[in-house]
């Protein structure tokens, strides 16, 4: 059966680097990433059997053609934009400054390149040794099938998404820019209604907290997607950081001022230490897969005693694509980090080694849960590097982000990897074509990241909250200019924060049947680092999911992920279109300036 083809490849790259938008996007306004795969693999049926059905391509795309291709677009349009939204646009609010675009492209490339390569040895033993379950493999391998096996079935999916992300595009356009068509429609757009309606409804002091209403529905998607625990968590914690922290600050005259980018610097130390110490403490609490992963360290270069009794082994990915790729990724990114951010050698080596060792727990967490710490991953690097160099900050950003990109990447690909182990996948071919993805990713995101964030005034702004950027910043000052110069009332609430994240993560052990009533310690600590509204939105979709699920559990079954995907990519790719539109020429200039 074919599997590594051109079209493959190229509609595999094509879908990737659109896609990889929608994560950029939605990553610069709430912190938030999501996996390409499933909605890759619809819409790459979708469209090749379209182009079939009308006689522009002769022959139907097979099923692990498809799986090859969702590869491709998994690598291109998730892999390489985390460190763009996190590490990068952190290092652009501490220095306020870009790097240079060559710089930023070649980092990006050989991050990835480091990620993709390190998957290799973990490969065999995660998936066909111990086979790990890697459930949203298992749910992308199930999604081919039921789209080449049920081509009705498929197609309705298709349809949905189609369907859901064009009515997102309209809307979009019509919330924000009818006024860039002409200025005469401004009064007729959906912003315009709703900025009148907060004015009267709240006024400006709680629109100044971001107490207000926003027509942004891919939240409401995105909320459906992620799930009731955590998007009541997020509302819960909008409401105790800005409808009560916040108010209570400005009354006692220690918030001078108003609008997210002042009220922020102070309601992050809670959020971010929230999240640290719960992602840090679950990390622990793992530490049985932890030992397992590195248990397994041995068996994983043990490859060639087995060979002979392994049927796989001779259309395995060679661990000399291991080595080169690690030795690629270590050299370009020793060069970089020294001639850019004067980071010594040997602190690089350093980084790589403690990537490979945390992307060992990363996947095989990933693959036990479904759930990647990449948290944890960039906060142990970053706390480490706060002892090996303190005092930079630079150094502590690009360390942590050569380990957490590495450890996400690296579990990511696992996961399609396990999703075309069950399909009867060549894992050499699919390799290759995960590969190739990360060409058209690392462009893709690099260019565009540049034309929505030209400089650092517009990360922290309502556009782009950045709430990802704001907490490795924050990680980053505490670590280099020491906790006692923040003041007695963030020492405070980084205190209070850290302790309730720590109860949030203990309570779900202790009364595990009552876990759906305990917050979610994620969701409460990254409210407090994005607007009041977006806990809202996140919320109303979560309610909306959880009663579908309930009262139509076929429909929610087949339509729900189709549909909110398709909103997210639709309002997305809308939401670049009109940044670029309305600000094209200043920003082509600047992206070629530099």
């Amino acid at each position: 059966m074919l599997q590594l083809t051109w079209r493959a490849v190229l509609m595999g790259s094509a879908l990737g680097g659109v896609l990889s938008l929608t994560n950029l996007y939605i990553g610069l306004k709430a912190g938030w990433g999501f996996g390409v795969a499933i909605t890759a693999c619809i819409l790459s049926y979708a469209i090749w059997t379209t182009l079939h059905r009308v006689g522009l391509v002769g022959t139907p795309m097979t099923i692990l053609e498809n799986n090859c291709m969702q590869s491709t677009a998994s690598s291109a349009g998730y892999s390489t934009g985390g460190t763009l939204i996190s590490a990068f646009a952190a290092y652009m609010l501490i220095n306020n400054q870009t790097l240079p675009l060559p710089t930023m492209l070649a980092w990006v490339f050989f991050l990835s390149v480091l990620g993709v390569t390190m998957a290799i040895p973990m490969k065999r033993q995660m998936i066909n040794v111990e086979q790990l379950r890697f459930p949203s493999g298992i749910a992308a391998a199930e999604t081919l099938r039921a789209l080449h096996s049920v081509g009705d079935k498929g197609m309705r999916s298709a349809r949905a998404l189609g369907w859901a992300g064009l009515i997102a595009l309209v809307a979009k356009f019509w919330a924000e820019g009818l006024a860039l068509a002409s200025a005469a429609l401004a009064p007729f757009m959906i912003g315009t209604w709703i900025a009148a309606l907060n004015q009267r409804v709240f006024g400006p002091a709680w629109m100044g907290r971001t107490v207000m209403l926003s027509w942004e529905p891919m939240f409401i998607a995105a909320g459906a997607i992620t799930g009731i625990r955590v998007c009541w968590s997020m509302f819960l914690g909008s409401i105790t950081a800005w409808m009560i922290f916040v108010p209570l600050l400005q009354h006692r005259g220690i918030i001078q001022g108003s609008g997210y980018g002042t009220v922020v610097q102070w309601t992050l130390w809670g959020g971010v230490a929230c999240m640290v110490t719960s992602s840090l403490l679950a990390f622990a609490m793992q530490w049985r897969t932890a030992l397992r992963a590195f248990t397994d360290l041995g068996a994983m270069f043990r490859g060639s005693g087995r060979d002979a009794d392994d049927p796989m082994a001779a259309i395995e990915t060679p661990a000399s694509w291991f080595i080169g790729g690690q030795i690629a990724g270590l050299l370009g990114l020793a060069w970089l980090g020294h001639r850019t951010f004067g980071m010594p050698y040997w602190e690089t080596l350093v980084a790589v080694l403690l990537s490979f060792a945390l992307a060992l727990v990363a996947c095989r967490v990933t693959g036990e849960t479904d759930t990647t710490p990449v948290g944890a991953m960039g906060k142990i690097t970053q706390l480490t590097f706060g002892v090996l160099h303190p005092g930079n900050m630079n150094v502590n950003l690009m360390s942590a982000n050569v380990t957490a990109a590495a450890a996400g990447s690296s579990a990511d690909l696992l996961t399609d990897l396990k999703s075309g182990y069950l399909l009867g996948a060549h894992p050499r071919k699919q390799f290759i074509a995960q590969f190739a993805g990360i060409f058209v990713g690392t462009l893709v995101t690099v260019l565009c990241f540049r034309l929505l964030v030209p400089d650092a005034s517009v990360l922290g702004s309502d556009q782009f909250p950045a709430p990802a950027a704001q907490t490795w910043r924050a990680v980053a000052l505490a670590l280099s200019n020491g906790i006692r110069e923040l003041g007695p009332v963030k020492i405070w609430c980084i205190g209070i924060g850290g302790l309730v994240g720590i109860v949030l993560t203990l309570l779900p052990k202790m009364f595990p049947a009552r876990q759906h009533l305990i917050p979610s310690p994620a969701g409460v600590g990254l409210a407090w680092t994005f607007h009041w509204y977006y806990g809202l939105l996140f919320f109303l979709g979560g309610l909306l999911g959880w009663w579908v699920e309930k009262k139509y559990p076929e429909w929610a079954e087949e339509f729900t992920f189709p549909v909110a995907s398709g909103w997210i990519a639709g309002e997305s790719l809308m939401g670049v279109a009109l940044v670029i539109w309305e600000n094209g020429p200043e920003l082509v200039r600047k992206l070629v300036g530099h």
